[in-house]
């Protein structure tokens, strides 16, 4: 996985931004491993007022239930680095917002925390529009806690990409 400067990562949101103003689409962002900074890069874009509309930072069992909806049982069951823990984010973003496009992500970035079963550079992401499914990926990034956080973010603004279709 490419490791992605800030320049690159700038560019990614900049580029998304005209595609959510285009098609009067809002983001909003449900973030655990990447602590805020999806959403600090796209508000780094001037003018992103016009297609963010906010982001969520949820670390803890608690938080992840209270300010997202993800149920005790899927985080007993499945933990909060999975796949039915990220779809529960990225659902609760869009009913906890005014946003028409959620993004969420949830991970192991390091250096400690990981598992036989879930390494350090685990990291779950989702997408989903208003209305429709969600969808999560799985990924497993190399290097440092920075690296991990820095390559999810990447991968988070490509999938929004994707997502929110060509200009």
């Amino acid at each position: 996985m490419t490791l992605h400067t800030d320049a690159e990562l700038r560019e990614h949101a900049e580029t998304l931004g005209v595609r959510f103003r285009n098609a009067r689409h809002t983001l909003v962002t449900a973030e655990s491993c990447t602590g805020g900074w999806i959403a600090k890069t796209v508000t780094d874009i001037a003018g992103s007022s016009d297609w963010f509309d906010c982001g969520m930072v949820a670390y803890s069992y608690e938080a992840k239930q209270a300010m997202l909806g993800v149920r005790p049982e899927t985080l007993e069951h499945q933990g909060a680095v999975s796949r039915e823990t990220v779809i529960e984010m990225v659902s609760g973003a869009l009913v906890h917002s005014g946003a028409s496009i959620a993004v969420a992500v949830t991970g192991i970035a390091g250096p400690g925390g990981g598992s036989p079963d879930k390494p350090v550079g685990t990291v779950w992401i989702g997408w989903k529009r208003r209305g429709g499914y969600a969808h999560a990926q799985l990924f497993h990034f190399d290097g440092d806690r920075d690296a991990v956080r820095r390559q999810t973010v990447g991968a988070a603004l490509r999938g929004l990409e994707t997502l929110i279709g060509t200009p």
